[in-house]
C-alpha cells in the first residue's frame, strides 16, 4: 500500500473516531441531568451570597427539571468552596456560586489562592451584580459628600474606616476612594459586618463601604447615615449617587455569578446559562433580587469570562497604585 492511501486511511479512522466522539458528547449532554446537580455556596448559609445562590438553585431545579442542591462550603475567604468547585469532575454536576470577592479580589490580594479564575473554571453566567454605599457614623461632623472631603483633607490619616478583611472588594473600594479623592483614612478591618455596624453606629469607627441590603434599614431609621452609592438602588431611593455629589466614574459593583469546572461541554453549560436567564428575566426573579438590592443580569459564558478578566485587571491596577502587597 502506498504511503498516500495509508495517509488516507489513517484520516478517514480519525475522523470516524472524531465524529463519534462528538456524537457521544452530544448524546451525554441531551441526556444531562440525569440526577441531582450539587451548587456549592462558598460562604455561610443565611447571608447575602446564600441568598442568592438559594434562589438560583430553587429556580433551575425547575428549569432542568433535576434537584438543585445548596451545599454551603464557607473558609478562606470564600477560596475553600470555591477550590472545591475547580477540582470537581467537569460533568455538570457540581456548580459553584461565583462572587466579585471569589474570583477577582482573593486572586489579588491572597498569596496562597489555590485556583486561577482565569483557567479553572468555565464561566456559565452572571446572576446580578449590587453596588456600594458610603455609610458614615450619625454624628459624625459632616452632613453630605462635599463636608466629609473637606474634614478628611483637614484631619489627613485621623478618621478610621472597616472593612471585612483587606481581601475584599470593600476594602479596595475604600482605597480607590483615597486615591481618586487624595485623602487619607485609617484602616480597621473586621472579620465580619454585624461588629462592623455595632462600631459604625457606636462612632467606634467612622465610615464604611458596604452593599445597600446590609446598611439600608439603619441609613433609613438614621442610625447610620448614607453619604452616596455608586449605584442607584431601590433600597436607598433617597440617597444620592456619588456622580450626584460630584465623585463621578465611582460606580463599582459586586456580582454574584455560577461558573463550572473548566472543561464543563458547552452544550451543558448552555443549558444552565438558559436557566439562569430564565430566573434573572422573570417577575419573581427580579422581585427575589430587589429584596436583596441586586441588579439582574444573566450574562453570556463569553461576556461573564471577560467581566472577571476586566475585573482583575482593574482592582488590580488599584492595588498596585495603592501599594498593596499580597498577604
Amino acid at each position: 500500500m502506498s504511503a498516500f492511501l495509508k495517509r488516507f486511511k489513517l484520516l478517514c479512522v480519525a475522523s470516524v473516531c472524531c465524529a463519534s466522539a462528538l456524537a457521544g458528547a452530544a448524546q451525554a449532554a441531551d441526556a444531562w441531568p440525569a440526577r441531582p446537580i450539587k451548587l456549592i455556596v462558598p460562604f455561610p448559609a443565611g447571608g447575602g451570597t446564600d441568598m442568592v445562590g438559594r434562589a438560583i438553585a430553587e429556580s433551575l431545579s425547575t428549569t432542568l427539571g433535576q434537584p438543585v442542591i445548596v451545599e454551603n462550603k464557607p473558609g478562606a475567604g470564600g477560596t475553600l468552596g470555591s477550590n472545591l468547585v475547580a477540582g470537581a469532575a467537569a460533568d455538570g454536576y457540581t456548580l459553584g456560586l461565583a462572587t466579585s470577592s471569589t474570583h477577582v479580589t482573593s486572586y489579588i490580594l491572597k498569596k496562597d489562592t489555590p485556583y486561577n479564575p482565569l483557567t479553572d473554571f468555565m464561566p456559565v453566567s452572571e446572576i446580578g451584580s449590587t453596588g456600594y454605599v458610603l455609610a458614615i457614623t450619625p454624628d459624625f461632623p459632616a452632613q453630605d459628600m462635599n463636608a466629609f472631603l473637606a474634614y478628611l483633607k483637614q484631619h489627613p490619616g485621623k478618621v478610621e474606616y472597616a472593612s471585612v478583611g483587606p481581601t475584599t472588594l470593600g476594602y479596595l473600594i475604600s482605597e480607590l476612594f483615597k486615591l481618586d479623592r487624595q485623602v487619607d483614612m485609617m484602616h480597621v478591618p473586621y472579620k465580619g459586618s454585624s461588629q462592623v455596624y455595632t462600631d459604625l453606629m457606636s462612632g467606634v469607627v467612622k465610615a464604611f463601604f458596604d452593599n445597600p441590603v446590609a446598611s439600608a434599614e439603619y441609613i433609613k431609621s438614621g442610625k447610620l447615615r448614607g453619604l452616596a452609592v455608586t449605584q442607584p438602588t431601590a433600597l436607598l431611593p433617597n440617597t444620592p449617587s456619588f456622580a450626584e455629589v460630584g465623585v463621578p466614574g465611582f460606580d463599582a459593583a459586586f456580582w454574584y455569578g455560577v461558573v463550572a469546572p473548566a472543561g464543563t461541554p458547552q452544550a451543558v453549560v448552555d443549558k444552565i446559562q438558559a436557566g439562569v436567564a430564565q430566573f434573572a428575566g422573570s417577575e419573581k426573579g427580579k422581585a427575589v433580587l430587589a429584596q436583596l438590592g441586586v441588579e439582574p443580569i444573566a450574562s453570556t459564558p463569553e461576556a461573564f469570562s471577560r467581566q472577571i478578566r476586566d475585573d482583575i485587571a482593574k482592582w488590580k491596577g488599584v492595588a498596585d497604585r495603592a501599594g498593596i502587597v499580597a498577604e
